[in-house]
């Protein structure tokens, strides 16, 4: 049960003040979902990343493993998917492009680059030729004598195939090149980058599913206690005393509004400002960026939320974080996170046998998948596992879900606060997998009867994403 107090008669001001913002926000919400559509999908960048992996391990890869982990024909797999992503429609530039237009196009030079050379290494030289007609434009003068023999199709006398290739910063591409060159295979191997990548690969596909393995004998554990024993009463569910008034200004009002539509334009002006007299390196801006926008995103919610509490509450708090005791925790909240990974896996699959590109991921996967700078990243790491986490947990769990199970029920709770929380991402493309943690998190913080579980779940499945991108990217 939720704890509820008498309400007091709503102005008719407060109400049509509700009716506006929740008009305005579903508008802003719908045209966020339809734009997410023309934002491009994180995971040709991730798809494209582990196959690069993938051929640049493969000469360290036992011949034994070597299927298993990268296929039999790593180089093939990768100029395969290189060429379906190539016929994809274009879509429109995003503001990320428009932020950093050299990024952008360094990583489309990079992707011709990396087709034309796989291309020669199939014996297609003919239709790479195009291709690096393209790339020979002078935009990057240290390619420039590359791109001409590779052209030419032959090396002139005396040059040596490692020294041409070498201003090439992407060790697969330089490989390749100095293999197009005329270099042998053993010369043109680079042992170091090699079995870096193979490190990387491991982990990458080690790390996950050895958590999916995991997730599901949780799960089955799970299953086979609740058939054989009654499940445990769950504990009271202990919430604001706000009306569903309050509920819509806090969230329509306070978070999509003022957080994600005044505060950007109000913040970015000055923020710009300040960062470019501070002349920081494009990655370390934008990451300070990030922090800066949702710490101005959480401001205006969270200081109506302290506005809309009464001050006296109910032993530990209207929002019932409770972090202690720590351990036990922080092991229910791991132990979730596992159970969730298969459940949300199967989410994803089954999206992709219905609709396999439907685009709109979070452009924060793209940021760090894209960022060289570690204090960038250490930002972004902030952001995704200590802020997000913190904020998103205290609107919708922590208020949004003990304030509708009040009126409709547990379960409704849950279920509507997981929606909104999906749909507040604005990406179609995430949804379900989105909706599926969101149950995950709800059905968390009305079992354990404590808000710190969600966060603690909520910040350990950000920080595996963060990882796992990490590998993928670096």
């Amino acid at each position: 049960m939720t704890t509820a107090g008498p309400r007091p008669r709503i102005p008719p001001w407060k109400t049509a003040l509700a009716f506006v913002s929740l008009a305005l926000s579903l508008l802003l919400w719908v045209n966020g979902l339809v734009d997410s559509l023309n934002r491009p999908s994180v995971g040709n960048d991730l798809g494209r990343r582990q196959l690069e992996l993938a051929a640049l391990a493969a000469p360290q890869l036992p011949p034994s493993w070597r299927a298993a982990v990268v296929g039999q024909e790593p180089e093939a797999a990768l100029l395969a998917e290189l060429q379906r992503q190539a016929l994809l429609p274009p879509l429109p530039a995003s503001s990320e492009d428009d932020e950093d237009p050299d990024l952008a196009r360094a990583q489309q030079r990079s992707a011709l680059l990396t087709r034309a050379l796989l291309l020669i290494r199939t014996g297609s030289a003919a239709q790479s030729r195009p291709l690096l007609e393209r790339l020979d434009d002078g935009t990057d003068p240290s390619q420039t004598t590359l791109i001409r023999r590779l052209l030419s199709g032959t090396a002139s006398a005396g040059d040596d195939p490692v020294a041409t290739a070498l201003p090439l910063q992407n060790p697969l591409q330089r490989r390749l090149a100095c293999q197009a060159l005329g270099g042998s295979v053993a010369r043109c191997a680079l042992p170091a980058d090699e079995s870096r990548a193979k490190a990387q690969l491991l982990a990458a596909n080690a790390l996950p599913a050895l958590a999916l393995l995991a997730g599901l004998a949780l799960l089955l554990r799970e299953g086979w206690l609740r058939l054989r024993s009654k499940p445990s009463p769950l504990p009271p569910l202990v919430g604001p005393t706000l009306g569903t008034v309050d509920l819509i200004l806090l969230i329509s009002g306070g978070f999509v509004l003022l957080g994600e539509v005044l505060t950007p334009v109000l913040v970015s002006p000055v923020l710009k400002q300040l960062l470019d007299g501070l002349q920081l390196e494009p990655s370390l801006a934008k990451g300070l960026t990030v922090v800066a926008l949702y710490l101005g995103l959480m401001a205006a919610p969270l200081a109506i939320l302290l506005v809309m509490l009464p001050k006296a509450g109910p032993e530990g708090g209207w929002l019932q974080f409770r972090w202690r005791p720590l351990a036990p925790t922080l092991g229910r909240s791991f132990q979730y996170l596992l159970m969730v990974l298969p459940l949300v896996s199967f989410a994803g699959w089954l999206q992709q046998q219905i609709w396999p590109d439907p685009g709109g991921s979070n452009p924060l996967l793209e940021m760090v998948l894209n960022n060289r700078s570690s204090l960038g990243l250490l930002c972004f790491a902030f952001t995704a596992v200590v802020l997000a986490p913190l904020f998103e947990e205290v609107i919708f769990r922590g208020v949004l879900l003990p304030v509708v199970a009040r009126d409709l029920g547990a379960s409704w709770g849950v279920v509507i606060s997981a929606a909104i929380f999906a749909v507040a991402h604005l990406s179609l493309g995430e949804l379900p997998a989105l909706f599926v943690l969101g149950l995950a998190l709800g059905w968390l913080r009305l079992s354990s009867g404590r808000l710190s579980a969600s966060v603690w779940l909520h910040s350990f499945w950000n920080g595996f994403t963060f990882t796992n991108l990490l590998l993928l990217g670096s």
